[in-house]
Formats: structure tokens, C-alpha cells, sequence
């Protein structure tokens, strides 16, 4: 029985054999392999692609029609750093995408695209300043939001959305500037295996190139610990609100809905950046630490599946795959975890306990009918 070659790939599932040199026969076979291949996986960037930017298109209408609300002045702060995220994930997908999937459509050979070498270091920058400016801007909307529950007082009179406005500009032109380092030498961008996707260099044995990926992974992971600090003393701080307005009156009522919302969102944006981000981070620290790189998978071949290069390949991809995800689930956060959606979840909630309830007390009474009858 023969086996269908299988394709495993880059940050959206390429084939990888694409950085391997086409010889005669083998060259032949692993390019009609790449061909199978190819008509499947170059589903997944599209696929991806789309979904993000309809995704990131509908959180920023609806956060404009929000922003716009008046009784949505206290959270305007929270609304801009939900919009500033969707607009960055938006530029994100609209730059980065398009490249992979003209790579796949080029049978993922980089240099068929890229001859010049100059679209990698493109490449590698929009996936540093795309990784980089979503952190900053969650841990800037955890920062925000436990000011406003933990410090009501000083919130109203000192915050601003002047202040927010500067501080998400002052964001994105830090990693901006970050990014350009390679340019004036501090590090580099290269192509990484398989060939459909440039990114930081982590085994370069000089210290300038170490320092600006230990640098990219240590913002990474104290931006992820920042967001995680905050909406945790958010959440403490909302829960304890509550439960002393549980009596309250009703506008008191609607805030407590209001707070329940956020707190999903926060929870939600919290969980969705920690499993996409915490991954590849904590591999590149590891990398850089052991002075290893992952350009060195080029060189395993097809028979080498079970060896420890093959394993350690195949888990940098997956950590790469689930980094690209997060700016396709980021929005969807926001969709889904509204307040219109939760008062549905909760209504159908209820009727499906209204209706077991029932259900429970017609075979109750139906039993005790049969019992009494029998017993006469």
C-alpha cells in the first residue's frame, strides 16, 4: 500500500523540500512531490489571509459604531487600543501574506521571488514589527484597564484619549525603530526553513546578532508576563466590584454587565496571546542560549523522520504556525465574546435548563402517577 507524501511546512504548512537543490532524478521527484503538495497547502495562507482581514475589518467597524456610543465614553481608552490591535493585525496580514502565497505559488522557491534577497529582509521585518506591536498594545489595554477598575478616581481625571493616542503612537514607532535595527547592522533577517518565510536570525555567533533576537524574544515575554499581571489583578478587582453591587441599583446592574464583558475579552485576548506567543518566544531564547539555529534544517533528509532535527523542526514550525494565528484569532476575540453574543449564549443556556428542568419534572410526576396506581 503506498503513502501519499505528506506535506509539512512553514508558518502556514508549506512543503519541505523547497529549500533543497533540485538535482536530475531526485530534483524531479521532489518537485512533482512539491507540485501534490502544492495545490492543498496553498489553501492554508489564502484561507488564512482571508479570514483575517475580514476579521480584523469587522472588529474595527464595530469598534468605530462602539467608540461612537455615548454610553461607551469610560471605555473609549479600551475601544482605541481594540481598534489600534485590529488595524495592526489588519497591516499585518495585507503585507505579509500576499509574499507567502506568491512563494507557494512559485513552487516555494524563495529566490524564483526573491532574486534580490532584498523582499527577505521585508519579510523578516514585518514579522518582527506585526509580532511585537500586538503584545505591546494587549499588555497597553491590560495596563489601561486595571487603572480604571483599580483606580477609578485617578483614571477619570488623568486619563485621557489624548494619552492613549500618544502612548499606542509611542508604541508603534519603538518597534518600528526596533526593527530597522538590522539595517544599521545589529542583527539580521534570513530565510528559514523551508523557504517560504525570512525572519531573525538566531545563530549568529556575533554578539550583535544574539543581542537583537534575545532582545525580540525578551520584549516578547515580558510584554505576555505584563498582560498576564495585569488582567489578573483586573479580574480579582472586578469580581470583588460585583459582589459588593450585587444589591445595587440598576445602573449599578448595567455596570456589572459592562465589567463582565471586558473581563471576557481581557480573558480571552490574555489566553489567545499567551498560547500563540509563549511557544515560539521561549524556542528562540532556547536557541539563542545554545547557539543554534534553525537554518540547519535544510540539510535533514527524508529518511532522518524519527531523528531529534527532524522533531526540533517540526515543533519550531508548529510554535511559527500558532505566532501567525494570532493575528487571525485577535479580532474574533472581540466578535465573539460581545455582549449581544453572551446574552444569547446565556438565553439558550437557560431555555435548554428551562426545558430539562420541565422534562425532569413531567417524568417526575409521571413516575409518581405510575407508582400511586400500582400501590392502589
Amino acid at each position: 500500500m503506498s503513502r501519499r507524501p505528506l506535506c509539512q511546512g512553514g508558518p502556514n504548512g508549506s512543503e519541505p523540500g523547497a529549500m533543497r537543490p533540485r538535482g536530475n532524478g531526485t530534483g524531479r521527484a521532489a518537485a512533482a512531490a512539491a507540485e501534490g503538495c502544492g495545490a492543498v497547502s496553498v489553501a492554508f495562507p489564502l484561507t488564512m489571509m482571508i479570514t483575517g482581514i475580514v476579521g480584523n475589518a469587522l472588529a474595527m467597524l464595530l469598534v468605530s459604531r462602539s467608540y461612537r456610543a455615548k454610553e461607551n465614553r469610560r471605555r473609549r481608552s479600551f475601544l482605541l487600543c481594540i481598534g489600534s490591535l485590529a488595524l495592526t493585525d489588519l497591516a499585518g496580514q495585507l503585507l505579509t501574506s500576499p509574499i507567502v502565497i506568491a512563494v507557494y505559488l512559485s513552487d516555494r522557491v524563495w529566490v524564483a521571488v526573491d532574486p534580490s534577497g532584498h523582499l527577505c529582509a521585508f519579510f523578516g521585518f514585518s514579522m518582527t514589527v506585526f509580532g511585537l506591536c500586538p503584545l505591546f498594545i494587549a499588555s497597553a489595554m491590560a495596563v489601561e484597564r486595571t487603572l480604571a477598575i483599580r483606580a477609578p478616581h485617578w483614571y477619570a481625571s488623568h486619563m485621557k484619549t489624548r494619552m492613549t493616542k500618544t502612548a499606542l503612537l509611542g508604541i508603534w514607532l519603538a518597534v518600528l525603530s526596533f526593527a530597522l535595527l538590522p539595517i544599521a547592522g545589529l542583527g539580521r533577517y534570513t530565510l528559514q526553513w523551508p523557504g517560504t518565510w525570512c525572519f531573525i536570525s538566531t545563530g549568529d555567533s556575533e554578539l550583535s546578532g544574539s543581542f537583537f533576537a534575545s532582545t525580540f524574544a525578551g520584549l516578547g515575554l515580558f510584554s505576555l508576563l505584563v498582560t498576564v499581571a495585569c488582567n489578573l489583578a483586573t479580574i480579582e478587582a472586578l469580581v470583588s466590584r460585583c459582589r459588593t453591587k450585587a444589591a445595587a441599583p440598576r445602573s449599578s446592574k448595567q455596570w456589572g454587565r459592562i465589567a463582565t464583558e471586558t473581563l471576557i475579552q481581557l480573558l480571552g485576548i490574555m489566553c489567545v496571546l499567551s498560547a500563540c506567543w509563549a511557544p515560539l518566544l521561549i524556542t528562540m531564547l532556547k536557541m539563542i542560549f545554545s547557539h543554534t539555529s534553525f537554518e540547519h534544517c535544510k540539510g535533514f533528509s527524508a529518511e532522518a523522520q524519527s531523528s531529534e532535527l527532524h522533531k526540533e523542526c517540526n515543533f519550531f514550525l508548529t510554535a511559527v504556525r500558532l505566532a501567525s494565528l494570532n493575528q487571525i484569532l485577535d479580532p474574533w476575540v472581540y466578535l465573539l465574546l460581545r455582549k449581544i453574543l453572551l446574552q444569547k449564549f446565556c438565553q439558550a443556556a437557560n431555555a435548554v435548563s428551562k426545558c430539562s428542568n420541565n422534562e425532569w419534572k413531567d417524568r417526575s410526576i409521571t413516575l409518581s402517577d405510575e407508582i400511586r396506581r400500582t400501590a392502589a
